[in-house]
């Protein structure tokens, strides 16, 4: 098919335009979590700096839940959602595990743990994969995009050279979960027992070619889309990067538990990992 109709075809495939009334709020989404945040020494909101999109001002939620100390240096995580807007699950999950961590702060023991909800502002309004100017966000990392998004997301990145980065997705392709293991040789041995844990509410996607990536046990090794979001190219140490993939087409509430179980899982067995490698 020629690039011409192939450009027309995937134009044709987005959603209608959404009126400024019909939009999804942000600022309802996050304010219980904002509210929590006001009474809390271990929870802060620190939304980034405010960019103007058509003439309109957004910026992007930030949260930091700074767990107690663990003995050693903080580990400091990256937990990104919503960089798809339609893909809510993550995006509720974030801030519920931020509530969570509220409840029971020795989930983060020994962690900083930055929560970006809506790395997609306009998508989450529109309830759309893409942004609102027709771009997935993405496909635009660290290609020198003038995306203001992914400007702030790539500064944020950059500079506070996470241990760990999570991004949480959903696929309306697949019938389970799945994910992605990239940047340090560590990522298989955190993204595996978080598909188990995640599995007590939904299956793992068993299926040895995903989304046209091979895969075993559920975990894409290496291989991913040009243009996600994850660590610069020059990042060294690489960090551990996760991309999780519930299932979309299933029960909402059972992926928001799947995302929070496999966060869980995460923070312990890397902190084990650490602990063992730190012993060797």
């Amino acid at each position: 098919m020629p690039l011409e109709i192939l450009e027309i075809t995937s134009q044709s495939t987005m959603a209608s335009p959404v009126t400024p009334r019909q939009r999804r709020s942000i600022s309802k989404l996050i304010e219980p979590t904002r509210q929590l945040a006001k009474n809390s020494k271990k929870l802060f909101a620190q939304p980034l700096d405010d960019f103007t999109l058509n003439g309109e001002t957004y910026s992007l939620p930030r949260f930091l839940f700074v767990g107690p100390p663990g003995g050693g240096d903080y580990l400091r995580i990256g937990i990104f959602a919503g960089v798809h807007g339609d893909e809510t699950a993550g995006v509720d999950a974030s801030l519920r595990f931020l509530q969570e961590l509220h409840r029971t702060p020795d989930i983060a023991r020994g962690y900083e743990i930055f929560v970006y909800p809506v790395c997609n502002p306009t998508g989450y309004e529109d309830n759309t994969r893409w942004t609102r100017s027709g771009k997935d966000l993405n496909r635009e990392f660290w290609h020198d995009s003038r995306l203001p998004e992914v400007r702030q997301l790539e500064k944020e990145l950059r500079g506070l050279h996470f241990q760990g980065i999570i991004s949480l997705h959903a696929d309306d392709t697949s019938d389970g979960l799945y994910g992605f293991a990239r940047g340090s040789a560590l990522t298989r041995y955190v993204l595996q027992p978080a598909l188990q844990a995640a599995a007590a509410v939904l299956p793992i996607n068993a299926q040895r070619i995903i989304d046209n990536f091979n895969a075993q046990n559920g975990i894409i090794h290496r291989s991913c889309y040009q243009g996600i979001l994850g660590a610069p190219p020059e990042a060294r140490p690489r960090p551990f990067e996760i991309v999780f993939e519930t299932p979309q087409l299933a029960d909402h509430d059972k992926q928001v538990e799947a995302h929070l179980l496999a966060l869980k899982a995460v923070l312990s067995h890397y902190q084990t990992l650490i602990s063992e490698a730190q012993n060797i």
